[in-house]
């Protein structure tokens, strides 16, 4: 099994407790669980509520958080000057273009993988503490060198499922690199991109079913809502509070938690099924 870096210096955690900001690495076993969205509308749902947030992308192989908050077009500087000394800390930090709360600091090229290591990200967060009260980390799916690098910076985790077998299955791995490192204050679980009919069916797995699995502490529900796709697309996070939707709602709230409130997470349960849902059940059950 693969394994975490350990930390020979304590200097970024220093530097969050001492400014008082929280450093969450959100982090998935597969790709494809809706991580990366989900860091984007945390960002923009913690940033509404008043906190200084900045949303860093560390999946230096994809580099989609500038599309899904709509400032690919406003990067001038990434990461990778930063740490390199080509530009100060300001100079890359790009602020969104609704939410004046909110920074992205942008990932540098692919070739960023050939020499970042841990000690570069826990310098990152070292500079980028004193500025903020949240640092998200959006960490690569996997638990190769770029996951390594990524939670490095961190002092929680959120970890994204979807409610399916593989989904899990990866999860649970990456749980338990997590836990054994020892260095996270927090470890919490958001399942995502639930269809409650399909849960109803028993064709995808139920939250107590990822539970049972993961034994790790629910943070939040998200359901399946194509606002989500439509959003992604015009880069403009469901959590802007453009569109009222169940996502929106979910990030709304999985942001009220993180900042310590008391938030019941909801039973989602699949409504009555109407007559075009019956409709619909029993056209797809005859071969055309």
């Amino acid at each position: 099994m693969a394994q975490l870096p350990s930390s020979d210096s304590t200097t970024h955690i220093d530097a969050l407790k001492s400014h008082n900001c929280r450093s969450i690495v959100l982090c998935s076993g597969k790709g494809g669980v809706g991580k990366t969205t989900l860091t984007a509308n945390l960002g923009v749902a913690l940033a509404k509520l008043g906190h200084k947030t900045c949303v860093v992308d560390a999946d230096y192989g994809l580099r989609n958080l500038d599309l899904l908050l709509g400032l690919e077009s406003r990067i001038v500087f990434t990461a990778q000057e930063v740490i390199s000394g080509s530009c100060r800390l300001g100079q890359a930090l790009v602020k969104h273009k609704h939410e004046m709360n909110l920074m992205l600091m942008p990932a540098g090229n692919p070739r960023m993988l050939d020499w970042f290591n841990p000690e570069h990200m826990r310098n990152l967060v070292t500079m980028l503490a004193e500025g903020f009260d949240f640092i998200l980390i959006d960490a690569p799916a996997g638990v190769e060198d770029g996951f390594k690098n990524a939670v490095a910076g961190a002092n929680e985790a959120i970890l994204v499922v979807n409610p399916e077998i593989s989904s899990v299955r990866d999860a649970d791995r990456v749980a338990g690199l997590l836990s054994s490192q020892g260095a996270f204050d927090l470890i919490q679980l958001v399942v995502n991109r639930v269809r409650p009919r399909m849960v109803e069916k028993l064709d995808m797995l139920s939250i107590e079913d990822v539970l049972d699995i993961l034994a790790v502490p629910l943070l939040g529900v998200v359901q399946e809502d194509e606002q989500v796709i439509i959003s992604s697309n015009l880069g403009e996070p469901l959590a802007l509070g453009k569109h009222n939707s169940p996502a929106a709602a979910a990030y709304g709230n999985i942001a009220r938690r993180i900042q310590g409130e008391d938030i019941p997470i909801p039973d989602i349960n699949a409504k009555p099924a109407g007559f075009m849902d019956r409709l619909g059940d029993f056209l797809s059950t005859k071969i055309i």
